[in-house]
Order: C-alpha cells, then structure tokens, then sequence
C-alpha cells in the first residue's frame, strides 16, 4: 500500500480543486496512482452533479464569444448568486462560449449543440463547486454587416445586434447594444411590429374610448383617428428606432442614424 503524503494531496488538489479529504480518499483508493485519483474525482463529481440536477438554477452568466461577423451568446445557469459571481464559475462561461464558437456553424438556436458539446465540462465543474449547473440556452449569429455585443453587469443582460449601413461617428454598436440593454423594444421599428400585436392594440384603444363617455358619441371615422394616434405613441415606446435615444433623450437613432438599418438584434437577461 502506498504511504499518502501531504505533497500529493495537494498536488491532486491543484489538479482538480476538489477538497483535501476527497484527494485524501482519492489516492487512497486508488493506492497513490495519481492519474487514477483525478479520474476517481472526476467520476465522484459527475455522480454527484447527475444527484444535483433537479436543484433550481436561477442565477448564472450571460456571455458573449465573437470573430468578425460570427458571434455566439450563451446562458448557464447556477443555484446561487454567489456561485455566478465566482470567478472560476466566470472563466468557465468565457471558455465555454469559446468552444461553442469554434464548435457550430450556422445561424439561429444552437442550443442543443451546445449542451452536447459542454455535458461532462459541466457536470466536472459541478462536482468541484458543488451546485447543479445548466446550459439553459445558445444562440450563434452569422451577420452579413456588422455585429456589435455587449455585457452588462458581469453578465446579468447579454446584447447581440446586427447592423447594415452608415454608422455615424456620435453612434457605435456599443451605444446601440446599451439602448437595447436599457430599453428592452420588443421591436426594431414599426415595419417590424406584427399584425397581431397591432390589431389587439388598437382593439385595446377603441375599447377605452366607447368606454369612456366623453368618447363613446364620437363617429367611427374620429375614433379611428384617435386610435391611430395613441398607436403611432406607442410605436414610440416599443420600437427600437423610435424610442428617445439613450445618450440624448431629445432625438432617436432613426433620426440621428437614418443610413443605418437594423437588421437584429438578442437580448437576453439572466433566468429570463
């Protein structure tokens, strides 16, 4: 039987991360092989990571990994707070990303790809922090003009947008993706808005005024009018290009940036 020194526990520690008594145990069983004892520790983390996995990941990391006109944006989920803001759960996030980028093609949801390709990373990094971890979501954008992205809050809020056109020199992509951060639009401009969310805001609009009497009497063709107008507001509050522009309340990209066209955009916000 192999005499266990201090030194190789905490060589088998540097190695893994894992606890001292775990490495103990480890190269114990495995009668001081330490290649054995890091195999070991890996198959202990991953059996207790499957026995974590109907915990709730509520917190996490939004990333973004990006090379020219590719980007993916990624979510993986944490039980707690404190393990999202721990930095080798961050390293981990960035990493991931990393590989996801240069592991898939296309364009559009990717989430499914992603997972296969981050399962036992995952369950390992699991087992050495000790809470159940998810890759909730993957998303990969090939842009044919240009992509901006951005972070907000060590990864609470993740931003992608897509842009075509001239962009003038007081708006970046950066400043493009904060609007979007701060504003959430459901929508790019009104062109892009659906039929369906129009026609139910209007329904909404006509209901307020036959319900109101000091617009119930009025004839269908001012109604109408009226209505139009409040939708022609709220296109103000829901669209991208007509809101009141982050760095200068008094104008909006559309007007500052009219040769510039927004093709897309993903905002994702941790959990949501």
């Amino acid at each position: 039987m192999a005499t266990i020194t201090p030194a190789m526990v905490k060589e088998l520690r540097d190695k893994t991360d894992a606890g001292m008594m775990d490495c103990k145990k480890a190269l114990t069983e495995t009668n001081g092989d330490m290649n054995a004892a890091v195999e070991y520790l890996r198959k202990s983390g991953i059996t207790k990571a499957e026995k974590r996995s109907d915990r709730q990941t509520k917190e996490g990391r939004v990333y973004i990994a990006a090379a020219g006109n590719k980007a993916v944006m990624i979510e993986i989920n944490s039980e707690t707070d404190f393990v999202a803001k721990n930095e080798k759960f961050g390293d981990y996030v960035k990493e991931a990303a990393q590989r996801i980028l240069a592991g898939t093609s296309g364009d559009g949801d990717i989430t499914e790809k992603a997972q296969e390709i981050e399962a036992t990373n995952l369950k390992e990094l699991s087992g050495v922090i000790g809470e159940n971890m998810q890759l909730r979501r993957a998303v990969r954008i090939e842009a044919a003009g240009q992509l901006g992205s951005y972070i907000h809050l060590g990864g609470k809020i993740g931003v992608v947008v897509e842009v075509e056109g001239e962009l003038p020199a007081d708006v970046t992509l950066e400043s493009i993706c904060m609007h979007v951060t701060a504003f959430n639009p459901p929508y790019i401009c009104s062109a892009t808005v659906p039929a369906e969310a129009i026609a139910k805001e209007k329904e909404i609009d006509m209901a307020l005024l036959d319900n109101d009497p000091a617009t119930a009497k009025k004839p269908a063709e001012m109604k109408e009018k009226i209505v139009m107008g409040k939708i022609n507001k709220w296109y103000k509050e829901v669209c991208l290009v007509e809101q009141p522009w982050i760095l200068d309340d008094k104008t909006t990209l559309g007007k500052i940036a009219p040769k510039l066209t927004v093709k897309r955009f993903v905002r994702w916000e941790v959990g949501k």
